[in-house]
């Protein structure tokens, strides 16, 4: 005897997971939670029993509802599974699963299309950040196909356009939840260094490459290999943590941590992202918008590196390890970021069931 659950796997921009409905997910938390650990195969650094993939990027999941509050489409809580851990975080966003959220919804008929092109309103529950996302509905019906490309992910799509309206202070308390737009660290055995603190959609702490020693267009598979590299960043990480109001981060899966370096591709900043401790393949969305409005923030970090192009539109191109990511954002008369806009893409790869152990831990679901 097995517990089945209704899903969708779905790729939605570089991450990709099952999709479930929350009506078809356990109301109590630590039910859900175990339901999804025990889907994805968790704690096992292979998730061999399960459908995880063995890395942060891949062990991820959707939760979707109709929305609750006025002028809301639809719910999205996004759930990071830990791989080697018993662990299912919803406290962070995802802007990459997010783009799957309105697919999902059309595909199992929790909203209708609305013309050759249709706009929702989400609502993410982690954080309570709104967002109008954009999909293609030529005919009445959902499409896939299309000429979009994103980097880190082979081949083209249909074009789905996110627009972020209120992403300041996400987990944080605001924007820079140190209250400086530049802080000096002084880890414990550690030379000091210099960094900035943010959070538009994504808590993160931005320094540059060449204080660490390192040039910035390191491969990641260098990275990764680079434990002292990695001792130190995560020094700084829990330091910056307590600075940013986020208690001790140990356990958690932010602060991100971001190497920057002057570009390399034409771009307007170059970087090499930890998710916290592995060096990320390309960049998580809500971290290119928030490394994006670093750049027009006079005084951070990447001042003297990025080379924004100037006016109250701005598109920043930032350069990660598998190409660039380009956020436009929209800045008013003092310069503050009241809008981000990026084009994403997403496919349903599988339609199904899928099965857990009927007892986890000992607790049944």
């Amino acid at each position: 005897m097995q517990h089945a659950v209704p899903c969708l796997f779905m790729r939605g921009g570089t991450s990709r997971g099952p999709f479930f409905r929350a009506q078809d997910l356990p109301a109590d938390r630590a039910s859900r939670d175990a339901l999804l650990l025990a889907v994805m195969g968790s704690p096992d650094a292979r998730q061999i029993d399960g459908l995880g993939g063995a890395h942060p990027l891949t062990s991820k999941a959707g939760i979707v509802g109709p929305g609750r509050e006025p002028g809301v489409d639809l719910e999205f809580l996004f759930a990071q599974v830990a791989v080697d851990e018993a662990k299912v975080d919803t406290t962070p966003n995802c802007g990459n699963m997010l783009a799957a959220v309105v697919p999902f919804a059309l595909e199992t008929g929790m909203v209708a299309p609305r013309g050759q092109v249709s706009s929702y309103r989400v609502l993410t529950l982690n954080t309570g950040m709104l967002c109008d996302i954009e999909v293609q509905t030529p005919g009445g019906r959902l499409c896939y196909h299309g000429s979009a490309r994103i980097d880190g992910v082979p081949g083209t799509a249909a074009p789905i356009a996110i627009s972020f309206l209120d992403a300041a202070g996400s987990v944080c308390r605001s924007l820079l939840p140190t209250g400086n737009v530049l802080d000096r660290l002084h880890p414990a055995g550690m030379p000091d260094i210099d960094v900035t603190c943010i959070d538009n959609g994504m808590p993160m702490v931005l320094m540059r490459a060449a204080d660490l020693g390192r040039r910035g267009d390191e491969s990641v598979a260098q990275l990764n290999a680079d434990e002292e590299l990695k001792t130190r960043l995560e020094a700084l990480r829990l330091h910056a943590g307590e600075l940013m109001g986020l208690g001790d981060v140990r356990r958690k899966p932010y602060p991100k941590m971001c190497l920057l370096s002057p570009p390399v591709r034409g771009g307007s900043v170059s970087t090499r992202c930890f998710i916290p401790h592995v060096c990320h393949d390309a960049i998580g969305v809500l971290a290119a918008v928030t490394v994006a409005t670093a750049c027009v923030l006079p005084g951070s970090v990447v001042q003297g590196l990025a080379c924004p192009p100037g006016g109250t539109r701005q598109r920043i191109s930032v350069e990660h390890p598998s190409g660039e990511f380009s956020v436009e954002l929209d800045l008013d008369a003092s310069g503050k970021v009241v809008r981000a806009a990026l084009l994403r893409t997403a496919r349903l790869l599988m339609r199904g069931v899928a099965y857990a152990p009927r007892a986890v831990s000992g607790e049944s679901i």
